[in-house]
């Protein structure tokens, strides 16, 4: 079943055209990558599915709603999380107060039971709670729910902004870049972890990486872009041997 489907979506900034014509199709439970080299247009792509950017040109669609015109929360609300390049925790905050804001969403109490501090509200608290210290257990995170953010290694922090995104319950997780910064042992243990999310959270995840061996290792689909248009796409053997994917991007022949 289709999940996400993004029909001739372009997007221009002034005379710069970041995405062009762009059609790709993620499906339920897929890992699904989308490489190219820096400025492709892979970034701008994320930020056109979450609503951060409108498209100038096309449709996207989302489990058959269209995505036009929604606001970043509405996205978030239908379905769809992700994490960032660089990442964007609430530094201040504990590791397990991260997990909590973004299931700030899901609430179903209103201000007045949280300011009464009524039974439904110290139970939903108490729920969310639970669950996220079961997200970190899954992260091997859960001794640091009391640490501060700022304070985690640069691994930790990616994992946690993940574990962040998947408080949000999605069908859909974007990852941008989580390799990045990893030395190959984490990589490795990256590679193991989305397998091990799309399993058992049933979400497909759309991945946007530099590092390669993660792409061709982990990816069931990938999707090449060059310039925000179109070059490529297949599962590894084939994006691996393709003439302009190897000119425009892995640089390897």
């Amino acid at each position: 079943m289709t999940l996400l489907k993004l029909d001739k979506v372009s997007r221009h900034f002034g005379g710069l055209t970041a995405v062009k014509n762009l059609s790709l199709q993620v499906n339920e439970n897929q890992l699904f990558g989308l490489i190219g080299p820096n400025g492709a247009g892979k970034t701008t792509v994320f930020n056109l599915i979450t609503g951060m950017y409108p498209p100038s040109e096309g449709e996207i669609w989302f489990r058959d709603q269209s995505l036009r015109g929604l606001p970043p929360h509405r996205v978030a609300a239908a379905g769809i999380a992700r994490t960032f390049q660089n990442i964007r925790l609430f530094g201040a905050l504990t590791v397990v107060e991260n997990i909590l804001v973004a299931m700030h969403m899901r609430r179903r109490q209103n201000l007045l039971s949280v300011w009464a501090m009524s039974s439904g509200f110290r139970s939903e608290e108490k729920a969310f709670r639970e669950e996220a210290m079961h997200l970190l257990s899954l992260f091997g995170m859960e001794n640091l729910a009391h640490e501060t953010a700022a304070n985690l290694p640069y691994g930790s922090q990616r994992r946690l902004e993940i574990a962040r995104a998947l408080a949000t319950h999605p069908k859909l997780l974007l990852l941008d870049e989580p390799a990045a910064g990893m030395n190959p042992q984490e990589a490795v243990e990256l590679m193991a972890l989305i397998r091990r999310l799309r399993d058992e959270f049933h979400c497909a995840v759309l991945l946007v990486e530099h590092n390669m061996k993660v792409v061709m290792g982990v990816c069931e689909t990938i999707h090449v872009i060059d310039h925000g248009e179109t070059i490529a796409e297949g599962d590894a053997h084939h994006v691996r041997n393709h003439a302009k994917v190897v000119a425009a991007y892995l640089g390897e022949g």
